[in-house]
């Protein structure tokens, strides 16, 4: 048995031995930077409107991107912060627990008119 672990590490070292004496690669180009998105598509400079208030003992967060309320963030005095979330855009909002490992898809608004 020792003689075949020895004649396997052989047949290994000599398989690998082609892979460690190749010489570097060539030359590498940088790839050139992408194109700007065009005008009006998308605007990354579009930080969300945070408001925070209070309801009885409770903390409330809302945020908004262009006066669009999207989310809201309520801590509870006592327990865990959850979120309530417009997925769809629709105004219908649905809670999200800050533990809720489920499936987010991102979804952004492209054109809206």
């Amino acid at each position: 048995m020792p003689h075949t672990l020895r004649n396997l590490f052989a047949i290994a070292l000599l398989a690998a031995a082609p892979v460690m004496a190749q010489d570097k690669p060539p030359k590498l180009e940088p790839i050139p930077e992408p194109p700007p998105p065009p005008a009006g598509v998308v605007d990354t400079d579009e930080a969300p409107e945070v408001t925070v208030s209070t309801r009885g003992e409770d903390k409330i967060e809302e945020y908004r991107i262009k006066g669009r309320l999207y989310m809201i963030k309520v801590t509870p005095k006592v327990g865990k912060p959850y979120y309530l979330v417009d997925h769809k855009g629709d105004g219908v909002f649905s809670r999200a627990d800050d533990n809720e490992r489920s499936l987010s898809v991102p979804m952004w608004l492209i054109k809206s008119w």
